[in-house]
C-alpha cells in the first residue's frame, strides 16, 4: 500500500513537470469535465448523485474507468454507455457516476482525490469496475465490461437491481 502510494505521489509530480503551461492544463481539465457532464446524465461528483439518487429514489451506477488508456473501459462507453438504448433505460432508472482515473487527460487535484478515495473505499482493483448502489449508499452488485451491446448489458443490470 506505502508502495502504491509514492507511486502515485511520483506519477502526479511527473505530470506536473510534463506541464508546459498549466493555464492550458486546467482548460484540458475543464473540457474534460464538461465533455463528461455534456453527455446529458452522467455526473462526476459523488456527492451530487447520491443526492441525486435521494431524490429521485433511484439507484447510483458508478463506473470507474480509465477513459484514455484502458481499453474495456473505452469499448464499454463505446459499445454501452454511449448507445441510444442504454442511454433511455439509464435516463429513467439510473443517476450514472463517471469516476475517472486517466493518464493522458489532465484532472484537477481535487477530482484525482476524490476519485482515489472513492476507489478505495469501494475496493476498486482494476477497470472498468461498474458498481451499482441503492440511494442508501449500498452496494447491490459490481461488474464490468460485458460483451453483447446495450440491451444485453441492460438486460444484466435489471437482473442485479431484482
Amino acid at each position: 500500500m506505502r508502495y502504491i502510494a509514492i507511486i502515485m505521489v511520483m506519477l502526479m509530480f511527473v505530470n506536473v513537470l510534463g506541464c508546459k503551461n498549466p493555464e492550458a492544463a486546467q482548460q484540458n481539465v475543464v473540457e474534460e469535465t464538461e465533455k463528461v457532464e455534456s453527455q446529458g446524465i452522467w455526473l462526476t461528483d459523488y456527492e451530487k448523485a447520491i443526492a441525486a439518487a435521494k431524490e429521485k429514489d433511484l439507484p447510483v451506477l458508478i463506473n470507474f474507468s480509465g477513459s484514455d488508456w484502458c481499453i474495456w473501459c473505452i469499448k464499454l462507453m463505446e459499445e454501452v454507455f454511449e448507445k441510444e438504448e442504454f442511454v433511455e433505460y439509464a435516463e429513467e432508472n439510473l443517476v450514472l457516476l463517471n469516476l475517472d482515473f486517466p493518464r493522458e487527460s489532465a484532472q484537477s487535484k481535487e477530482v484525482q482525490a476524490a476519485n482515489q478515495a472513492l476507489a478505495e473505499r469501494f475496493g476498486i482493483k482494476g477497470f472498468p469496475t461498474v458498481i451499482l448502489l441503492n440511494s442508501k449508499e449500498e452496494i447491490i452488485g459490481q461488474t464490468g465490461y460485458r460483451e453483447g451491446g446495450p440491451e444485453a448489458y441492460v438486460d444484466h443490470l435489471k437482473k442485479m437491481l431484482k
